[in-house]
């Protein structure tokens, strides 16, 4: 799991983005904060992952925060979530170590975007040994580029999407088409079909499991 800190000033957007990424599998929240000396004495406290980080903080500007991180040492990565369009601040910002950034107001789509993206680049850089060449490298890099989301297949929804999607991450051991229906209210053939094509696009993962008698029943299992 993609250990998580929001640093956001805002209680409302806080909380939105707690809820935010409590929806996406693979993440989990590890704390809310609402200044940049609370983040640094969490951080100190609690090693992160990612910093979900909002530039306005009542003691001072997110820039300061990212390399005040830095220079205690932290590895956690930092994601802007921000108003701020200044260009010199955006170049500022890449330079301290921001791998992402996401300008308000924005969609859950957008944000699941950006950390769908990070936790590819996550997957990627936590390999063990070295790269085994340029191309390798390229594509560690190319994780963390914004593409176009691809339209979903004729007949699928976004809210049903996010539904399995939902249901997948809870269930810690993996479930069937069948337990994705009963907890999302779809039929078993519609969660197979989501389940199948977050299988396809490298989210989830198929698991024969066997029973006592008959044919293996696929299981899925998250992990994104």
């Amino acid at each position: 799991m993609i250990s998580v800190l929001v640093v956001e000033d805002d209680p409302v957007a806080a909380q939105a983005h707690r809820e935010y990424v409590t929806r996406l599998p693979g993440f989990e929240v590890a704390g809310v904060v609402h200044s940049g000396g609370e983040a640094l004495r969490f951080c100190e406290r609690t090693p992160v992952d990612l910093v979900l980080l909002d530039f306005y903080l009542p003691d001072g500007h997110g820039l300061a925060v990212c390399r005040a991180l830095r220079a205690a040492g932290s590895t956690a990565d930092v994601i802007a979530v921000t108003s701020a369009r200044d260009l010199a601040v955006v170049k500022a910002a890449v330079s301290s170590g921001v791998v992402q950034y996401l300008l308000k107001p924005f969609t859950f789509a957008s944000f699941r975007e950006k950390l769908d993206q990070y936790a590819r680049f996550h997957r990627t850089v936590g390999k063990t040994g070295e790269a085994a060449d340029q191309g390798d490298i390229d594509r560690a890099f190319a994780t963390l580029r914004t593409s176009e989301r691809p339209a979903l297949p004729k007949g699928m929804s976004e809210e049903t999407l996010d539904a399995i999607r939902g249901a997948l991450k809870s269930a810690s051991d993996g479930l069937s088409a069948g337990a994705a229906a009963a907890g999302t209210g779809v039929s078993r053939v519609t969660a197979r079909r989501y389940l199948e094509y977050l299988a396809d696009n490298g989210i989830a993962a198929r698991e024969p499991r066997y029973g006592q008698v008959g044919r293996p029943e696929v299981w899925y299992r998250t992990i994104v």
